[in-house]
């Protein structure tokens, strides 16, 4: 799987995966999952990321950002990644790996596709059963699009609102409520959105191979319910796991 700072591409949406190591349940506690989400707002802080969207769950979790400049993701998922890990790590008395080496990076279309991918995130952990809505998780960015925070706030909601074309946040937060009542009756996962390393229409998909050059040679552009995938090379994604096992380093 690619990382995201080896495909940058400025100016793109990128939907973020990072597993934890071996698939551990090392998120499990909320103390956890509430660091990840601190070190979130402190990259903001200290790199400028832009964040449209987030969610940490018991295992990995999800981000939604927007690509502004050269090394501003990598900078800022080594930071996160690594402050976490050894927050955890020092308090368990542990020592190894807490994260896969890899994270996931798929670049998104910014129009509808944008949108469903935005709900899909906040649905993580009502499609794993653990919860009935996405406003029964606190470890989201649900409750920031619909209740924003006077302070300490991580979503960029003024930049969903650009991307939507919606003129105020009322707007944008019924429409985000239809995009979640969409996916409420939707459960299955689709594996296009964190597998993939492009979604959007065939025209934004084609373009998004041309940037890559020559790294996107070897990719298949594929046509997925109502939309285009980019589809890595076919290796096995068992075989990647088990031969990337080092974790990120602060």
């Amino acid at each position: 799987m690619p990382r995201a700072h080896r495909h940058f591409l400025s100016g793109h949406a990128w939907h973020i995966t990072h597993r934890c190591h071996q698939q551990e349940f090392l998120l499990k506690f909320s103390k956890d999952r509430s660091h990840w989400v601190k070190w979130l707002y402190e990259a903001k802080k200290r790199y400028g990321l832009c964040v449209l969207n987030y969610i940490v769950t018991s295992n990995h979790i999800h981000l939604l950002v927007v690509d502004t400049k050269a090394s501003v993701i990598s900078s800022s998922m080594q930071l996160i990644a690594g402050r976490t890990a050894q927050q955890y790590n020092l308090r368990k008395h542990r020592k190894g790996a807490f994260w896969e080496d890899r994270y996931h990076a798929t670049a998104i279309e910014s129009d509808q596709h944008l949108f469903q991918c935005l709900a899909y995130i906040d649905m993580n952990m009502v499609r794993a059963g653990v919860v009935s809505h996405p406003s029964e998780w606190k470890h989201g960015g649900y409750h920031e699009i619909q209740s924003p925070p006077e302070r300490y706030s991580i979503i960029d909601n003024y930049k969903l609102m650009e991307l939507g074309s919606f003129n105020d946040m009322s707007t944008l937060q019924q429409a985000h409520r239809e995009w979640i009542n969409v996916q409420l009756n939707q459960h299955q996962r689709q594996q296009a959105w964190t597998d993939g390393v492009a979604v959007g229409s065939e025209c934004y998909v084609e373009s998004v191979q041309a940037e890559l050059g020559s790294r996107g040679k070897g990719r298949k552009c594929q046509l997925v319910n109502n939309y285009y995938v980019l589809k890595e090379p076919e290796t096995p994604y068992k075989d990647h796991y088990i031969c990337n096992m080092d974790a990120l380093s602060d």
